[in-house]
């Protein structure tokens, strides 16, 4: 089932439907669409309760929260009114497993092969993956902070050479609001694309914060392009996708854990 087909009837006794406008994606405002009340009270259909909540998983969210008012959904009732798929529960599932782990373990993801890493030395932001290291022929090292290639001087325990590192500007990565990018919709549907209001550009890492509609951004620092939501370069985001429809790699997290 594609979410282009999760629309909810009559015959879904056991969900408290109404005929009202979506309260998280605005321009879902379609009177005879059938929309489930959620138990927070908001309102939403299948599609738009999936893309929401996929986009929390990405963030690296163990628990799924109304983006309203920050009341928590259960699972069950996600996946009850989500009307995920098998394959989405089972892909839903893992990924709240994975993002439990990192939390209680404090893992990163290696931004060179996307293996887990731990972090032996609390002191040091410079960590070696050594699955990276055998790969390349060389020790290749990142930085546990900002989660890029490690720059400058080790060992440190403050901030590497890469610009944006520094903690002021981690919690902002971290704490900035989502936001709605008003003209990139999700492929298929009416679903519009949510992400952070602030992103690290992701060739040198210059803060850079979204203020129009559309997902391609021009950094100010060093004049490159990118997508403000897969994080992608230009040129690699717009192979499989266009400037107003989402990115087919998905929004990408925070640059944080």
């Amino acid at each position: 089932m594609s979410e282009d087909f999760k629309k909810f009837t009559p015959f879904d006794k056991d969900i408290k439907l109404v005929s009202k406008p979506s309260d998280i994606d605005e321009y879902d405002d379609d009177p005879s669409v059938l929309r489930a009340m959620l138990s927070c009270g908001h309102i939403s259909d299948p599609e738009t309760l999936t893309a929401c909540c996929r986009a929390q998983l990405k963030d690296g969210k163990t628990e799924f929260r109304c983006p309203l008012c920050e009341k928590e959904w259960p699972y069950d009732e996600v996946r009850k009114l989500a009307k995920l798929t098998i394959e989405e529960q089972s892909s839903f599932e893992e990924q709240l497993g994975t993002n439990t782990v990192k939390k209680i373990v404090d893992f990163r993801e290696c931004p060179g092969c996307d293996t887990l890493i731990e972090r032996s030395d609390d002191s040091n932001l410079c960590v070696e993956c050594s699955v990276c290291t055998v790969k390349k022929g060389r020790i290749f090292e990142f930085c546990w902070q900002c989660e890029r290639v490690w720059k400058g001087p080790r060992p440190r325990g403050d901030q590497c050479g890469n610009v944006g590192c520094r903690s002021a500007d981690q919690k902002l990565l971290k704490e900035c609001q989502m936001i709605t990018l008003s003209s990139v919709v999700y492929k298929g549907t009416n679903v519009h694309v949510q992400c952070p209001a602030i992103r690290a550009c992701p060739f040198c890492g210059v803060l850079i914060e979204h203020n129009m509609g559309c997902k391609i951004m021009l950094c100010r620092e060093c004049k490159k392009q990118f997508c403000f939501a897969c994080l992608k370069s230009v040129h690699e985001c717009l192979k499989t996708s266009t400037y107003f429809i989402s990115c087919s790699a998905g929004v990408a997290p925070r640059q944080i854990d």
